[in-house]
């Protein structure tokens, strides 16, 4: 005799197969926790496990008091030329948002704390001794209201205070541009990818659920004179971000 799963298997079945197939597209509501119960003849409690089951897998995203809504799970291409994107906005838009802007979406950088620190391991990436006090600057990268970035961007006091960076707000143009225009241009980076589970935290404000990996971002750039200027680090949407390098140099040796 075939051995049948739990109900709320299968109700979290049912729902996934009306996301996959757009019957419930991207932005819309789940049906309500009672509806649901009199269509599968189900209690609240399995109900609201199925829903869970969904929400570990980064299908849908439950909002207090707002409800539970279909994941928007679009693909949002980083190219390298983000940074020449937002210099050719006139100052406008950040890198992020340049990149999202010429996939037509609306990618918005939101800036969450900005706070005076000390944290010896970041200052000695930053080549300062471990008394050395940091401007850490928290943020949120949201597409179509949805987080789908947590960076965390650490500077040297003296750089912040120069940029303009150890105020809250909004950075006009990304730190980029703000950092060029006090005299101290990123001009190289170096960078590391990487990929790992989230936290439960990471998974609830990125929507992703724990069933799904995050990319993690760290880059350290440098000024002209090779001094470290910002130390950035990035926990991505997995199933949402392709980062893009392109026309990037490769050694070669020289014919005879």
């Amino acid at each position: 005799m075939p051995k049948t799963q739990p109900m709320y298997r299968d109700i979290a079945d049912a729902l996934r197969d009306q996301i996959e197939s757009g019957d419930l597209p991207p932005g819309s509501f789940l049906p309500h926790t009672n509806d649901l119960m009199d269509r599968f003849s189900a209690s609240k409690q399995t109900v609201r496990t199925a829903v869970d089951v969904l929400v570990q897998e980064g299908l849908v995203v439950a909002r207090r008091r707002y409800g539970t809504v279909v994941r928007d799970r679009r693909k949002v291409r980083i190219p390298l030329s983000r940074y020449k994107g937002s210099i050719e906005s006139d100052g406008q838009l950040g890198p992020f948002e340049a990149a999202c802007k010429a996939q037509g979406l609306e990618g918005v950088m939101k800036t969450v704390t900005v706070e005076q620190v000390r944290d010896p391991g970041v200052a000695a990436l930053l080549g300062l001794a471990s008394e050395n006090d940091l401007v850490c600057r928290r943020r949120e990268a949201l597409i179509e209201q949805q987080v789908v970035q947590i960076q965390y961007a650490w500077y040297p006091l003296d750089v912040a205070v120069a940029a303009g960076l150890d105020r809250p707000g909004k950075v006009d143009g990304g730190v980029y541009r703000a950092l060029a225009a006090a005299g101290m241009a990123a001009v190289e980076a170096d960078e590391r990818v990487a990929a790992r589970m989230p936290t439960k935290e990471e998974g609830a404000q990125l929507g992703t659920g724990v069933s799904l990996p995050v990319l993690t971002i760290e880059r350290i750039s440098r000024s002209d004179s090779g001094r470290p200027i910002e130390l950035l680090r990035v926990v991505a949407a997995g199933d949402r971000m392709e980062l893009s390098y392109e026309a990037l140099p490769l050694p070669r040796k020289d014919r005879p």
